[in-house]
């Protein structure tokens, strides 16, 4: 039975737009944020955008902060290992990397890269994240003995590693595809 009543819209809030930017930036990358498709995906009017944002700029700009400040979360979490423990830590930064197929995190950091490309302000925020990546395991090298440069060195082949193999479909390459990313990753974070 339909009821009389009008569908009433949902409030959104600030967060809110930054989510579903984020969503249509992986979905449908720098043209999809346009405020009136925005809208539109989301399901209410584009005086709702200005109630929030000043313009599309800030929109932007929060939304690289957004994925920033939550990629330093998920960083500091991934790197954080007590005394005695960073090589494991390193192991489990790969294996998480490696063996987690999110497609739709994959998309977002696609979509924020390829965006980098073309805008100094995202260059600069991804630049900013990899840095403080690339330092977490330089740190985690160092502690296990290895000299600054060469913690830097498998630092960048750690992550050279971690997101060039997340592009790639290779499930049917070998049966033993398991053993092949165990090896690497020894090889990465092994002493000798």
């Amino acid at each position: 039975m339909k009821s009389d009543k009008p569908a009433t819209r949902e409030q959104l809030g600030r967060t809110e737009w930054i989510a579903g930017a984020i969503e249509t930036l992986a979905d449908e990358g720098m043209a999809g944020m346009r405020v009136e498709a925005l809208a539109k995906r989301l399901g209410v009017t584009k005086g709702s955008f200005y109630w929030h944002f000043k313009d599309r700029q800030d929109l932007f700009t929060a939304v690289l902060h957004t994925w920033k400040e939550g990629r330093i979360r998920d960083i500091d979490k991934q790197s954080s290992a007590s005394e005695g423990q960073q090589g494991n830590q390193l192991m489990l930064i790969i294996d998480v990397y490696s063996t987690n197929r999110n497609r739709k995190g994959i998309s977002i950091e696609l979509a924020v890269r390829d965006w980098a490309r073309r805008d100094a302000q995202a260059h600069a925020v991804v630049e900013e994240v990899d840095t403080y990546r690339l330092e977490c395991t330089r740190k985690l090298f160092v502690a296990c003995g290895f000299t600054d440069q060469e913690a830097k060195s498998r630092s960048l082949l750690l992550y050279a590693y971690v997101f060039g193999q997340s592009l790639m479909a290779y499930d049917r390459y070998d049966p033993k595809i398991i053993d092949f990313k165990r090896w690497i990753a020894e090889h990465i974070v092994s002493s000798r």
